[in-house]
């Protein structure tokens, strides 16, 4: 029997729980920090691209992690260049925080 009856809920619940377990096999079984990493890749990722590609992306990802892309986001406000690399992973660093146990090169990966 479905978790909660409604198969798009359940099917999203599944998915991100998903892709979850698979960032807690690279940094750890403390699920409450699991979420971390794709947020803050998603967030740089969202500041860099076009409002147009920005969107498109965020409808294909599951409702709990495209609701945790959307969050706070504005989307008529201030663009990012797009940069090299390495500056992109330095700011994923510093969403990270210092205490985080992988660096941004393996989470990005």
């Amino acid at each position: 029997m479905a978790a909660t009856s409604l198969e798009v809920w359940d099917r999203t619940i599944q998915t991100t729980n998903v892709w979850l377990d698979e960032i807690m096999e690279r940094i750890g079984p403390a699920r409450q920090d699991a979420l971390q990493p794709p947020r803050a890749v998603l967030r740089r990722l969202r500041a860099r691209l076009p409002v147009e590609l920005a969107v498109h992306l965020g409808a294909q990802l599951p409702l709990l992690v495209g609701g945790t892309y959307d969050e706070q986001w504005h989307i008529g406000g201030e663009r990012l260049p797009s940069r090299m690399m390495e500056e992109c992973l330095e700011n994923v660093a510093l969403r990270l925080g210092r205490a985080h146990p992988i660096g941004p090169d393996a989470i990005t990966a």
